[in-house]
């Protein structure tokens, strides 16, 4: 969601806009656009289409400056319309002095907007983001570094932004609260991004601007003030963020890639776990594991089901009580917290703006024992979180998570292990099983990935429906959520979710011959419950379409499709059939012709409320 660039060198730094916002795309945005100092004037380019659009724009049009700023935006305040497009110029397009971007959401934008209205500023968007060019221009006082520390003193909500002056032309200014950014450190010029992705091959070189920073960035210098403004100075880190990792390869769609890419990242990030040992999650691990004796999981999307999941496994084998909380809606409600729980936190990119509030809420209540499952090892979260397990899932373009999700499960099983041996709760034997089983899952979702063209005949009959109900019972109960969401991400059907049980209580009203039931059906202990349910949707002339195991004893009949994963997994099948399902959502989008890689209204990163 909304990405940043920003530079001031010595040389033409369109190219190092440009590629930045490419990199940045994977977050997801309807907008974007570029400004730079030419010549001493403001000057910008903007498109409602890609960046490569944007760039044929600039290049038509011989754009190219020493100092800029661009950026992608996801359509909050206004839609996704050229005149809402970042970077704004005020006080005017013709008399532009000062060129701003922002990531986040301005809470009293509306009472600065009536404030500056009243002082002449004519407002040419519905975006938030022009009060707060037209705000820096009203306090500018000559010094750009100055102004920006006062004028954020005005703005209540979250924020990134990026401004540069046309009276200053090697200079640009950068602050943050609530939404992430980071400097890029070159040898005689200086970068601001929201992502250090999108700087790869300009500077590895970053530095993480804490909450409440202003920093001032000139030819070979800055300088970083706090919330208090006091100089404070930012430790240097080299990053070698991915470069290569996003490239398509043979694959049509960046969401098939990370599909099969699964079986690599989850042998990946369980690489050199040899043995269950808390020090797996931290060095402090093993005392806090101890002290604690119940889970708080906080997420959203995706991840909430991670947690969910993660809810029946801990449950079950380590015996230690677990609440699943969606992260945007527990800082909003009145619970009751204990000082003996550990605050779980799961987020792919480790900036998910609900998840690092609720994190902070959490802690307002006393509950300090903290631990992330996060896939960016240099994200706000890691650092918020006394412990964490870094996923490698590498770069996920496909805003529709798969591989990301995978290795948050395995993660999340290695956490139900852990707590399970510290609780005495887990035998030598039973340690050795699991880990033989984890070791081989890559292998057996290889298995499930060689199912693709018996999911593609399916993906043919649902591209046809408008609407699919999923069930699953037990653990398999979230992967149903999670199969619905792939399906209603990308394809645009109507898909919910449902514990087959629950069938008679309101959902089978719905069941006709234009409905698909997929079902989730391991030989498990409450296999036999679910073909009774089975049998209550063919009663009703519903369509079953069901994920089996080889051993499951469902056959292909009247009005039912099966097809046989190869193995039965245990407590892991989530994992190997939650692949399955997302091979259908996939082919399903890709007969309905969608925009697989980026579903219309979402967006890859949710780093505002």
């Amino acid at each position: 969601m909304c990405g940043i660039v920003g530079a001031v060198a010595q040389r033409n730094i369109t190219p190092i806009l440009i590629e930045g916002l490419k990199r940045l795309e994977y977050r997801g945005y309807d907008s974007c656009g570029v400004a730079l100092h030419v010549n001493g004037k403001l000057q910008r380019s903007r498109s409602t289409s890609r960046v490569a659009d944007l760039e044929t724009q600039m290049g038509n049009a011989s754009l190219e400056g020493f100092t800029g700023i661009a950026h992608t935006r996801w359509a909050t305040h206004g839609a996704p319309l050229s005149h809402n497009a970042h970077p704004h110029f005020s006080p005017t397009e013709e008399l532009a002095r000062i060129a701003l971007v922002h990531n986040g959401i301005i809470e009293n934008h509306d009472e600065l907007r009536a404030e500056l209205t009243a002082l002449g500023y004519v407002f040419t968007s519905q975006t938030d983001t022009e009060v707060i060019a037209h705000l820096v221009d009203h306090m500018y006082n000559g010094d750009l570094f100055d102004t920006v520390q006062q004028a954020v003193k005005r703005l209540h909500g979250a924020y990134a932004i990026a401004v540069f002056c046309r009276e200053e032309p090697h200079r640009v200014v950068a602050a943050r609260q609530g939404s992430p950014l980071i400097v890029g450190v070159g040898q005689g010029e200086n970068f601001v991004a929201s992502d250090a992705m999108a700087l790869a091959g300009t500077t590895d070189q970053i530095i993480y601007l804490e909450e409440g920073d202003v920093v001032d960035l000139q030819l070979g210098r800055y300088w970083i003030v706090d919330i208090d403004g006091r100089p404070v100075t930012r430790e240097v880190k080299t990053v070698h963020a991915h470069t290569g990792a996003a490239e398509l390869g043979p694959y049509r769609h960046y969401m098939q890639k990370e599909i099969f890419e699964q079986p690599r990242v989850i042998g990946d990030t369980l690489e050199g776990v040899t043995g269950i040992m808390p020090e797996l999650f931290g060095d402090n691990a093993y005392k806090v594991f101890k002290q604690i004796d119940r889970v708080l999981i906080l997420a959203c999307g995706t991840s909430y089901y991670a947690g969910l999941t993660a809810k029946y496994w801990i449950e079950s084998v380590a015996k230690v009580p677990v609440n699943v909380e969606i992260a945007s809606e527990y800082r909003y409600r009145d619970s009751v917290p204990h000082p003996n729980t550990l605050v779980v936190t799961i987020t792919q990119s480790g900036e998910t703006a609900d998840t690092l509030a609720a994190l902070k809420h959490a802690r307002s209540l006393g509950m300090q024992h903290t631990l992330t499952i996060c896939n960016v090892a240099t994200s706000a979260m890691v650092r918020e979180c006394a412990l964490a397990y870094i996923t490698r899932a590498g770069v996920e373009v496909g805003v529709a998570s798969t591989k990301a999700f995978t290795t948050q499960l395995a993660a999340l099983f290695l956490l139900t292990l852990t707590l399970a041996q510290v609780n005495g709760r887990l035998s030598d034997d039973e340690e050795a099983m699991y880990l033989k089983q984890m070791r081989h899952l890559p292998v057996a979702l290889a298995a499930v990935l060689a199912l693709e063209p018996q999911i593609m005949a399916w993906a043919d009959d649902f591209a046809r429906k408008e609407n699919a109900l999923f069930l699953g019972r037990g653990i398999h109960y979230p992967i149903a959520l999670e199969g619905a969401l792939k399906l209603k991400e990308i394809s645009y059907i109507h898909a919910e979710a449902y514990p087959a049980g629950e069938l008679k209580h309101g959902p089978l009203a719905l069941v006709t011959e234009e409905m698909p039931v997929v079902t989730i059906a391991p030989n498990d202990a409450l296999l036999e419950k679910l073909k009774s349910n089975m049998q209550e949707v063919r009663a009703r002339g519903g369509q079953l379409y069901v994920f089996a195991d080889v051993d499951s004893r469902i056959t292909s009949g009247d009005g039912v499709h099966v097809i046989r994963l190869p193995e039965h997994y245990g407590l892991l099948s989530p994992i190997l059939h939650v692949a399955a399902l997302q091979l259908l959502a996939y082919h399903t989008a890709l007969a309905r012709g969608t925009d697989v890689d980026k579903p219309r209204n979402l967006a890859k990163s949710v780093t505002v409320e």
